[in-house]
């Protein structure tokens, strides 16, 4: 058994069975066809979709419903305590029956499971992010071979390892009660994805299956199984790439390489001596000036086709194209004067990451098409991020991910699949978790997109602030578990990062500090100003909103707020009536915070705004109250740069419909932190603050050269009566963070209450007159403020895939909110503020027709909310 690199899962589940022969070269086939399951101590086979899982298998032949609807998660909790198969019968296609070699190739397998091809057991995998590949030439006959896989439940297997330690284990978003085993929290035990066992956003649902495709695959000869392209040094005028193609020959001979890319007249090739078995040839490539590889926002994501061909006895034996991203990325984490640095470096430039901790899209991960991943990535690409964090708890994501990160210039954070909790290790399991990570190293590392190897989610930080120290010491196995705990994160995966992906950073856990025995500070995210820090103060309600305004860190890799999804989102998983209240059964069983998440949000909403009148108008206070403490901290993080560095919030998605601290419901639907979001990650930002009885405003550019244009200060009362004006010309200066504007408060007010007055503030780049940057800052808290009752009007006309909307008021009214029935739709802006007698046009994408649009098109505003 052994890795194998291949195209992306999702593309190759789209092409034809078989893929036509290279030559004499390798062919594919996928098994994608005639499979049926049981549960084994059952009688009863049903049609199953490969790839897939039990329980979308179970939905597809009616025997269960729907778990994300209403409570109906709650019974489907037997599934995972049973052991399943599935079978299919399997015709050889002639150019692979002829092959000398032929393998079989499962490129996920869910995750204890015995696979037997005509009765004779070829593998027993044991980790869901591994692929397995086995020889099965002589056991192959032309027709009717029987494929047949046996999953293990998972839960039965691992209970034994769970009674068999004397110690409690720490795996605290494991939902075991839920799963109706009381506190035995078994997901340590299993190489699966976290999440799946519960999280404090996502439910309970403990899946098997054939997760990712299954393939037959043929060759003779000899067959690429991995390519690195190490960019060992890269600038504008020169590219040093150290090439490293790893061939299995069946054979003593010579090959012949050959690499050529799209876009670069050199060809470089070798001949090479190879042996029978596993060969590397190596060959260094130089590139005279590449077109650069740029995030989001900096510049073009260029992507250059390489193409490496190998020959033997004058024949094509394989070809291997991958996109490469010529480009230089360093963190660069070293001392300064106020402890160490920690930022990425593009092509040399100091980079502030903007963007989001990315979760896995559902529960049940094959059903997550290719048009879902490119609406996910866009929506970060369109809220203006420039990178993503794939966290812990999920999964190493699938290929198509990351060629959309490269496409679309988003860096990715990647950890390794570990989060939250202790992993008691074994001989066997060290083994296991060493192929998993040399896997995914060897699959991801030419992605430019990936930016920095993570070890963990919150391990270290665990150890010291949660009180796992206090708590193992009782035991007496403290020793052992933290040696345990290095030797994985320090160990282990740094070596395999060090051999497979020398040029990426290697980070042991987040947050860290690089101290893997500091004591720390409970709860303050700058007890160690050398790293990144994960910083939730005021989502636990122990920090006010404004205090994300003081809180200080280097890099801020985690932080959050939670909110409900949007009414109409409510309605798809929970309809009735009697479900509308947020302590409702149904919305409490989407609510994996618990009743302390609902406390917190009522609580917070009347510190900052008052009391919600209904339950539609809780679910918009909510969403705005996230909205605006998100808000908040994207811009206090910018503002602090170059101290801090970046500002990825928790989280990009949700994998079921929840409440939860996502800016996009499950349903793709953005909340107002989104759109926040798309404003505050702007390449340029103006935002206002109050600093000591000064307001000063900061002008944030990203820009890597200076602009010029005018900045704009007003200060008005919120029926537009205008108390101070500013206007002034500034340059910018590239990649900084500057205050542009500075003066008392009390001389801009003009006698009036801060209650009643708003700063607007705007930046017009010279010679885009028509792209205003404006941004809106109140002195109060919003509770504070009575804001009038406003007039809005709003006037349609058709456009493109939709209407373009007006929207007047007629005095200042705050987070404008605009719905139609139902979700399938999209607004280019929402909960938006409109300035007195100031229109603003946005587009809304939907289908219905003009009647209909606008007899559905509604509006409300914050003070239309309230009681």
């Amino acid at each position: 058994m052994r890795y194998k690199t291949v195209l992306s899962a999702v593309a190759l589940a789209a092409l034809a069975t078989t893929t036509p022969a290279l030559a004499d070269g390798v062919a594919k086939q996928n098994i994608d066809k005639g499979w049926t399951f049981k549960q084994v101590r059952g009688n009863n086979w049903y049609p199953a979709t490969v790839p897939g899982v039990v329980q979308t298998d179970l939905m597809d032949n009616k025997i269960i419903e729907d778990p994300f609807f209403r409570l109906n998660e709650r019974s489907i909790q037997w599934i995972d305590k049973e052991d399943w198969e599935y079978k299919t019968t399997l015709n050889v296609s002639p150019d692979i029956f002829n092959k000398d070699n032929i393998e079989l190739d499962f490129k996920g397998l869910d995750t204890y499971a015995d696979v037997y091809l005509n009765d004779s057991c070829i593998l027993k995998a044991d980790n869901m992010f591994r692929e397995w590949t086995v020889n099965v030439k002589n056991l192959l006959k032309k027709e009717d071979n029987e494929l047949r896989v046996y999953f293990h439940s998972p839960i039965k297997v691992d209970l034994p390892k769970f009674e068999a330690l004397k110690f409690p284990v720490e795996a605290g978003n494991d939902q075991s009660e839920n799963g109706g085993i009381f506190d035995k929290k078994v997901s340590i035990f299993a190489r699966k994805a976290g999440y799946h066992y519960g999280w404090d956003w996502g439910p309970r649902i403990v899946t098997s299956g054939i997760w990712r495709p299954v393939y037959l695959v043929g060759w003779n000869n000899a067959r690429i199984d991995n390519i690195f392209y190490d960019q060992t040094n890269v600038t504008a005028k020169r590219a040093d790439i150290k090439t490293r193609v790893q061939v299995v020959a069946d054979k003593d001979g010579e090959i012949t390489l050959n690499i050529k890319a799209d876009g670069i007249k050199n060809t470089w090739t070798k001949k090479a001596q190879v042996k029978k078995g596993i060969n590397v040839i190596e060959t260094d490539l130089t590139v005279n000036n590449p077109k650069l590889w740029w995030s989001n926002g900096l510049g073009e994501a260029h992507l250059y086709p390489f193409t490496a061909t190998i020959s033997m006895d004058n024949k094509v034996a394989d070809s291997n194209t991958t996109n490469i991203g010529i480009r230089s990325i360093r963190v660069i984490n070293k001392p300064d004067k106020d402890g160490h640095t920690f930022y990425f470096e593009l092509n040399g430039v100091p980079v502030f990451m903007k963007g989001a901790n990315y979760i896995p899209q559902d529960n049940f991960l094959p059903r997550v098409t290719a048009e879902q991943y490119e609406t996910t990535v866009m929506d970060a690409v369109n809220a203006n991020m420039n990178m993503l964090r794939v966290w812990g708890g999920g999964i190493y994501e699938e290929d198509l991910f990351y060629d959309l990160c490269d496409k679309h210039g988003i860096l990715v954070w990647q950890d390794f699949m570990f989060a939250c909790s202790v992993y008691p290790l074994t001989p066997d399991l060290e083994e296991n978790i060493r192929q998993e990570a040399i896997d995914n190293v060897i699959r991801l590392r030419n992605h430019p997109s990936l930016a920095i190897w993570c070890g963990n989610n919150e391990i270290h930080t665990a150890w010291f602030n949660w009180g796992w120290m206090k708590k193992f010491d009782q035991y007496g196995v403290t020793e052992q578990l933290r040696n345990d705990t290095k030797k994985l994160f320090n160990g282990i995966l740094a070596d395999v990062v060090k051999a497979y992906d020398p040029t990426i950073f290697y980070w042991p856990s987040s947050p860290y500090g690089g101290d893997p025995d500091a004591k720390c500070e409970s709860g303050k995210p700058n007890w160690n100003p050398n790293g990144d820090a994960h910083y939730w103060g005021v989502w636990q309600g122990v920090d006010s909103v404004a205090h994300f305004n003081k809180v200080k860190a280097r890099f801020f890799s985690e932080y959050g707020f939670q909110s409900f999804p949007e009414y109409q989102s409510v309605l798809k998983y929970a309809p009735e009536e009697r479900d509308h209240d947020i302590y409702s059964d149904v919305m409490m069983a989407h609510q994996r915070g618990g009743q302390i998440a609902n406390s917190r949000i009522e609580n917070i909403t009347l510190e900052e705004y008052r009391k919600p009148k209904d339950f539609p108008s809780t679910l918009y206070m909510s969403i705005l109250l996230q909205g605006d403490a998100m808000k908040t901290a994207m811009e206090a993080h910018r503002r602090m740069m170059p101290y801090n560095m970046g500002s990825l919030f928790w989280q990009h998605n949700d994998c079921w419909p929840v409440a939860s601290w996502s800016s996009r419901d499950y349903y793709g639907r953005w909340k107002a932190q989104h759109y926040f979001t798309k404003k505050a990650f702007r390449d340029i930002l103006v935002s206002p603050i109050a600093e000591d009885g000064i307001l000063n405003v900061w002008v944030i550019s990203d820009r890597l050269k200076a602009v010029k244009g005018k900045l704009d200060i007003r200060v008005m009362d919120l029926k537009g009566s205008v108390l101070f004006t500013k206007n002034s010309n500034i340059t910018l200066p590239a990649n900084t963070s500057k205050i542009q504007f500075s003066a008392p408060i009390e001389s801009l007010v003009d006698g009036k209450n801060l209650n009643e007055v708003v700063v607007n503030a705007r930046f017009t780049e010279n010679g885009k007159e028509s792209e205003v940057i404006s941004n809106n800052y109140f002195f109060t808290r919003y509770k504070d403020i009575d804001f009038p009752k406003a007039d809005i009007q709003m006037t349609s006309v058709p456009a493109g895939d939709g209407f373009d909307v007006t929207v007047q008021s007629d005095v200042f009214a705050r987070a404008v909110f605009l719905s139609i029935d139902g979700i399938d739709n999209f607004f280019s802006d929402n909960y938006f503020d409109l300035l007195p007698n100031e229109p603003v046009t946005i587009h809304v994408t939907t289908e219905l027709d003009k009647d209909s649009f606008d007899k559905q098109l509604k509006y409300q505003s914050i003070v239309d909310a309230y009681n």
